[in-house]
């Protein structure tokens, strides 16, 4: 991402959204947040995302993050908007949307973010947004970015499986192997010596032997 790179403090910008102007850094409190942009409101992929991301809003809540979605178009067309994608979930179209959308209709957050998808237009020849998710920790560092082109659909799955590691990871001293998933065991981090892990981790570490012979491949659980 143009200008923001893992580890980097989030811009604090200021934004009209569906629930007035917020300022992001004050929205997300002490909270983890996770922002997630869209091509454009009243669009088949993007209506079915964001039912899907309302409809599982709990995860995210027990996992304290905050969400807010951003789409270039004007609040009032994603009030409009917000009433089909409840539809869509068959909440009823009058139960509200349980998470703000960003109006960008002006693409400058778009632009600063650099979210802009170059191969998918608009009717007047102008870059529509991509698909980006940007996950937030506490301290307001990025600590993920996703980057999908406006012609695939997201997996809010994955999403939730990724934040379960990011919070794992930043309390302990353990990475997620491939298709990791909560509850599953976590390799022990190479940096840190047999000693210390035996010390961090009394549920025991247990280690693959290799035909290289190195111990790398350390699994506990945490």
């Amino acid at each position: 991402m143009p200008g923001i790179l893992l580890g980097d403090v989030f811009p604090n910008f200021e934004a009209e959204t569906t629930i007035g102007k917020i300022k992001l850094h004050d929205f997300l409190g002490n909270s983890w947040g996770i922002l997630f942009s869209h091509p454009r409101d009243f669009t088949p992929v993007c209506t079915t995302e964001l039912a899907c991301a309302a409809k599982i809003s709990n995860e995210f809540k027990k996992r304290n993050v905050k969400m807010i979605a951003l789409s270039i178009d004007s609040v009032a067309d994603h009030l409009a908007w917000s009433k089909d994608v409840m539809a869509f979930n068959s909440d009823g179209a009058d139960s509200p949307l349980p998470f703000p959308i960003i109006a960008d209709d002006k693409r400058e957050l778009s632009v600063q973010l650099g979210m802009l998808d170059p191969d998918e237009l608009d009717k007047d020849g102008i870059p529509l947004t991509a698909r980006c998710v940007f996950v937030i920790g506490p301290d307001k560092k990025m600590k993920l970015s996703i980057l999908y082109p406006a012609t695939t659909g997201r997996n809010f799955d994955e999403l939730l499986r990724v934040i379960d590691s990011l919070q794992l990871t930043a309390l302990k001293k353990v990475a997620t192997p491939v298709d990791w998933k909560p509850g599953e065991k976590c390799m022990v981090i190479p940096s840190l010596s047999d000693a210390e892990a035996a010390e961090l981790f009394p549920n025991g570490v247990t280690t693959k032997e290799l035909p290289s012979g190195k111990k790398y491949l350390r699994y506990t659980q945490p």
